[in-house]
């Protein structure tokens, strides 16, 4: 039997960096992962895998639709797509072992199986039980199943499954248009899929400002996107090569039948905790199926944390490791903070979307005076120069105070654009603050920029 200061479950974003801060801050650490490499969801079949076939469905992209433009002449790239999944897993590998390095060089203990929690203070892997002064809970979420959907992995995907399809589909049915659902249809409609997103809403993207949806959703549409919306999905009926998609319309409830060679469930997740044995130790959950965690991400039971997709918040590997830091240094007797006002979100399509803080909707249900400040990429000139010029910045400060209260990018780089605002969010700032501050020329960060000055005397370049 071990014993340790710590024991973090699960090697994903949240646990893994959990279990490094822990070490650096002095703790006797060692993370359990049942997987055959660490990284969690996030490295091995989400984030990092899709990110790579985004990237490379974007080159091909380009090369269609610009280099011809910019002078680049040449025979249009065909699709080599076991060449394409190779280059995906060799991404994957790069960072899985990059992870293994980091545990080896902070001398965490790197405990391969799944876990049980047997008691407060116990954790059971395999035949083995391994005493820990701490337990840290970060296990991840699992695809949320949809009733009348049955998941063979080849025909009928999840994400996984449809990182790892055995060729690109002549036609794909996503069901679900959240992040996962429009990321992937993006890559598989660059490569020459018909795509057709069944929603159930009457708009894209849940909880996103309700412009930059409707101006993502046309955009995604000219990309060659088909989007069926306010459709209830009634069930799908799966050969070994084909599949037929039943869905209601919820104007008028008529039913509809789509066919696919490939149908995509991506209706969201939900918490991961089959095996823990939460239930004899009496863990509180919420009502949505989390464990329920102070504000120091203690569970009802002292000694047990849970951090991550198991707990309230937006299931993202960024929010995870916040709260794997925080949790460690609360451990550690430190004072551990996440700020959740300060959480940006991405959708790394092409454009890319993202945002942080307020919406226009949240703030007008709040009853909160408001100003906005916009900016089109098309005044932006290096947007223009890399064909990147749909799309726009939004600012919202408040009214009284120009405090800034939130920001929804859709354009080039939003992903990397939008940590200018959360750090002006995170100091306070106001609109002002940011207009003020010099950017470089030419920049896609100047449209940030820019927004920042319509919420005062007005934009410069438009």
């Amino acid at each position: 039997m071990s014993s340790y200061d710590v024991i973090i479950i699960g090697a994903g974003p949240g646990g893994y960096v959990a279990a490094i801060r822990c070490a650096q801050l002095g703790l006797k650490t060692a993370c359990v992962e049942g997987r055959e490499t660490l990284g969690g969801t996030c490295l091995n079949t989400g984030c990092i895998p899709s990110k790579a076939l985004l990237h490379a469905s974007h080159m091909l992209h380009e090369a269609e639709h610009n280099f011809a433009e910019m002078g680049l002449k040449g025979k249009s790239p065909s699709v080599d797509w076991p060449q394409m999944q190779k280059y995906k897993q060799s991404t994957i590998d790069t960072n899985t072992k990059g992870i293994e390095f980091l545990f080896k060089k902070n001398k965490v203990d790197w405990i391969k199986g799944w876990a049980s929690i047997p008691a407060a203070g116990k954790v059971k892997v395999g035949d083995e039980v391994h005493e820990a002064k701490n337990i840290i809970i970060a296990s991840g979420s699992e695809p949320s199943p949809l009733k009348g959907v049955e998941i063979d992995e080849k025909v009928v995907v999840t994400s996984t499954g449809a990182l790892e399809l055995g060729k690109v589909p002549k036609k794909m049915v996503v069901i679900g248009a959240g992040v996962i659902g429009l990321e992937l249809g993006s890559v598989y409609a660059r490569l020459g899929s018909e795509v057709t997103v069944v929603e159930f809403l009457d708009h894209i993207t849940p909880g996103m400002d309700a412009e930059v949806s409707k101006q993502f959703q046309r955009m995604l549409k000219k990309q060659g996107l088909n989007f069926i919306m306010g459709a209830a999905v009634q069930g799908t009926e799966a050969t070994k090569s084909k599949a037929k998609v039943t869905y209601k319309l919820r104007k008028d409830d008529s039913e509809h039948v789509i066919d696919a060679d490939t149908v995509l469930l991506a209706t969201g997740r939900r918490p991961f905790k089959d095996g823990l044995g939460l239930e004899v130790l009496d863990i509180q959950m919420t009502d949505r199926g989390q464990i329920q965690v102070n504000d120091h991400w203690e569970t009802s039971v002292k000694g047990i944390y849970a951090i991550g997709d198991v707990i309230e918040g937006p299931m993202l590997a960024h929010k995870a490791e916040d709260e794997g830091m925080a949790a460690a240094e609360q451990i550690a007797g430190q004072h551990g903070h996440v700020n959740y006002s300060v959480i940006p979100g991405v959708i790394y399509t092409h454009p890319e979307v993202a945002n942080v803080g307020e919406t226009e909707e949240t703030l007008k249900a709040a009853g909160r005076a408001y100003k906005v400040g916009k900016f089109s990429f098309m005044g932006n000139a290096r947007a223009k120069a890399n064909f990147s010029g749909d799309g726009f910045v939004k600012l919202l400060a408040d009214k009284e105070t120009d405090r800034i209260l939130g920001c929804h990018i859709i354009g080039p780089a939003a992903g990397d654009l939008i940590h200018e605002v959360c750090v002006a969010m995170e100091f306070g700032a106001s609109a002002q603050d940011l207009a003020m501050t010099c950017h470089a020329h030419p920049t896609y960060s100047e449209a940030v920029r820019e927004a920042a000055l319509a919420c005062g005397d007005g934009a410069i370049h438009m």
